[in-house]
Parts: C-alpha cells; structure tokens; sequence
C-alpha cells in the first residue's frame, strides 16, 4: 500500500547502519506529527540514499512522504513498516483566494499594426 503523508519533523532519530547477507545497509527513521483535528505521530524509516536525503530538512519543517506500508509475520507476530520512498519539502497547495481570476477577451488589448500577421 502506498500513500503520501503531511506533517511537520519532529525527530531524526540516530542513523543505523550494518551488513547484512545483501551488502552494506543504512537505515534512517524520523518522526512526522500529522496535521488537523487528531494529529498522528508517525516513525517513518528511509533506506539508502533516502536515509542521507532526511539531513535536507529542518526539525519543524513540513514535509511530504510518500510511503509503503507493509507487513510481516515473524515468530508468530507481526510487524509493520512504514517505509519512505520519496520524500519532499511541503509546498502549501494555493488558496482559492490566490488563484486569478480567468482572463476574458476584454482584457486582452488589440494588437498594434507592426503586431498584426501578413495573413
């Protein structure tokens, strides 16, 4: 399942790092706090080139993530993973109040004579 989530960065907890039977691994979780009336804590883990990308972003700073989330049984219990795949500065979408209105054939002033095609 893929999904995106808003939030402001709370916390980049400490990177982690190993090798395992694939190679080497780096792994980077952070905190996001969900906005509206029932804000979410969320630990959110970046992998690879992901897990350096997360040092590009401040603590407060809103941020989108695009996530999978997955999970797995092991032992007889289950685990969930949140996994970021992109993430990116939030850019506010614009409010009705700041889109222009449309431009109308009124407001386009006639061409000049040099303007005007040969055809």
């Amino acid at each position: 399942m893929s999904i995106v989530l808003t939030g402001k960065l709370l916390e980049t907890l400490p990177q982690q790092s190993g090798t395992g039977k694939n190679g080497p691994w780096l792994k980077q979780d952070f905190i996001i706090e969900t906005a509206g009336e029932f804000p979410r804590k969320i630990c959110i883990s970046a992998w690879g080139d992901k897990a350096n990308g997360i040092a590009d972003f401040q603590k407060g700073e809103m941020i989108k993530v695009s996530v999978n989330i997955e999970s797995r049984e092991f032992n007889e219990r289950w685990y969930t993973d949140v996994k970021a795949w992109r993430i990116e500065k939030n850019v506010p979408e614009q409010n009705i109040g700041d889109i222009p209105p449309p431009v109308t054939p009124e407001d386009i002033p006639p061409p000049d004579d040099d303007e005007l095609l040969p055809f």
